[in-house]
Formats: C-alpha cells, structure tokens, sequence
C-alpha cells in the first residue's frame, strides 16, 4: 500500500521517505523527483533533512552522459583509495556539479535549477537524443551526481537504486534529488520511528527498501 502511494506522490511531483534497511545504512532519505524540484525542495532537504543533497541517476544515463564513477576517475589520476565502504563493496557518486546558468551553486535557487537540468539531460538521453553535458554543466560543483547500478536493487539496494526503482515504477523521468534525514540531538541518523512520524505529520509516504523491491 505504501509503494501505491509512493508511485502517486511521484507522479504528483511530491517527495517520498525511503529506508533502506538496518542491516545497510539504516537512514531514511528525502526523495523527490528532480524534474519538479523547486528552491522549496532543497529548503525542506537542508531543514529537514541535513545531510548531502545528491541526484541520483540510472546507469543507462550515466554512460551515455560519460559520467564515471569518481573512484575510477580518482584511480585513473594514480590515487589508490580503497572502493570498499562499510556496508558496500562501492559508493555511488560520480562527479558534482553546477548548471551553467547558477551563480554559486549552493543556493536553493541554484541548486534546484542544477537538480531539473540534470533531469533535463537525463530525459534527453533516454530518448536517445544528442546532448552536451560540458557546455551544460560546470564542474566541479555542488551537486553530486550517484549513478546507480546496473540491474538497479538486483545487484545494489541503496538509496540511489531504489529510489530510480520508485521512478520507473511510477514512470516519471528517472533522476531523483534525495538527501539523508539526520537527528538533530544526536547528529547520528535520524531513527526509523521518527523518519516514520516525520512521514505521517506532513503526509509522505514512508517506504522501506524491502517494500520498493518485493512490489
């Protein structure tokens, strides 16, 4: 039933909450779609939400669009970090940027218009037109990029899959302006039980990974 309202919420350019699971990250993300996001969006994600405010794009895209995964482009320069996070085998950003036509960046104006351009190329390039990234966008930026896996949740169940899973699934351009939910007291992630109450005071779906997969 929450997924339902999930895909509605979507479709109405309304953000979701997504957990992902306790056995990963344990966090519960803000989601929204990137084509309809607004200076209000990125308010509510920095007030609310307070972690990084990333968009997430599907990995048909992000080859199209050459954008690589920054460890592989940080291993190409010579450095060795090591790919391996506590809860993956990888970490899904790829590179930050600005839209040409921002001022800082870091606005919630210019930050908004960054996250409906991206959704911009991406829909260009699922439609298998030509488009210019580099005159587009300048790099680097403030707005990370995640380029989800291939197969989506089938091979990697974080927030950057899921949530391009809910997209397709509500059939809405799939690049998503998401942001973790942190606890104000703790500075730690924001407990599930108050993502949860958090969702029913201002009437967002809250979804779980296992949910978004298994529908």
């Amino acid at each position: 039933m929450n997924v339902k309202k999930g895909i509605k919420q979507l479709k109405n350019g309304k953000p979701i909450l997504i957990y992902d699971s306790s056995d990963r990250e344990g966090e519960t993300d803000i989601v929204a779609p990137a084509k309809h996001t607004n200076p209000n969006t990125i308010l509510r994600m920095r007030r609310d939400g307070g972690g990084l405010i990333c968009v997430a794009i599907p990995p048909k895209a992000a080859e199209k669009l050459n954008l690589k995964y920054t460890s592989d482009i940080l291993k190409q320069t010579g450095y060795k970090f090591n790919k391996k996070v506590p809860y993956d085998q990888r970490s899904s950003f790829s590179i930050w940027v600005n839209h040409k036509d921002t001022y800082t960046g870091i606005t919630d104006k210019d930050r908004s218009k960054t996250a409906k351009e991206l959704s911009k190329a991406v829909e260009t390039t699922i439609n298998k037109e030509n488009y210019n990234f580099e005159k587009q966008f300048r790099a680097p930026g403030h707005v990370p990029i995640l380029r989800a896996a291939k197969g989506l949740t089938k091979n990697r169940t974080g927030q950057t899959e899921l949530s391009i899973e809910m997209a397709q699934k509500a059939n809405i351009t799939p690049a998503m302006v998401l942001c973790e939910m942190l606890d104000n007291k703790t500075g730690e992630a924001l407990p599930k039980e108050k993502a949860i109450e958090y969702g029913e005071k201002n009437n967002i779906p809250f979804l779980t990974g296992s949910q978004i997969k298994n529908y």
